[in-house]
């Protein structure tokens, strides 16, 4: 079905509001993947936050243009679908995931501060973990040297009080 230019320029400015406040956008191919496994992915992007859109290519390259995802406009041919995500890794994470399971979605590219990412970028950007783990990991470092202060404290303390015990058991 085609669609008239009000409704072209609808579907952009819904794109460009995406883009706006997006940090990370991948495309993929989804040549022969099936309703439910498309419902699947969706799903999924949902969940995590991600836009997740089958769009016309020229639609998409008009609602980049301007901005730091421009660089994949070389990139958008042939049937795609688009993920951007306002979290760095989300929709990296996503797509990578789900063409794990399903050898029908292939990563093309991507976009993460203004540098194209190929197939392999986009897969080392999905391989980081997200930011509630990485929060984790680091109060956990930073609370290391304080525990280890503490237990040899305590083992001072420990180690003074002995003598003081025999001796007054003596």
């Amino acid at each position: 079905m085609s669609l008239n230019r009000t409704e072209k320029a609808a579907v952009i400015d819904e794109v460009k509001a995406q883009v706006v406040n997006a940090q990370t956008l991948v495309v993929a191919e989804y040549r022969g993947t099936t309703v439910a496994e498309m419902t699947k992915l969706r799903k999924s992007a949902r969940e995590q936050g991600v836009y997740l859109h089958v769009l016309k290519n020229t639609l998409a390259r008009r609602a980049v243009v301007g901005t730091p995802f421009e660089v994949a406009a070389g990139e958008m041919a042939g049937p795609l679908i688009y993920g951007l995500s306002v979290d760095a890794v989300a929709a990296a994470r996503v797509i990578s995931d789900f063409a794990k399971t399903n050898d029908k979605i292939v990563v093309k590219a991507g976009a993460f501060d203004g540098k194209l990412l190929d197939k392999a970028g986009v897969a080392s950007l999905a391989s980081i973990p997200s930011k509630e783990v990485l929060l984790a990991q680091l109060a956990g470092l930073l609370n290391s040297p304080v525990a280890r202060f503490a237990r040899v404290l305590a083992a001072v303390a420990e180690k003074k009080e002995a003598p003081a015990a025999e001796a007054a058991a003596a």
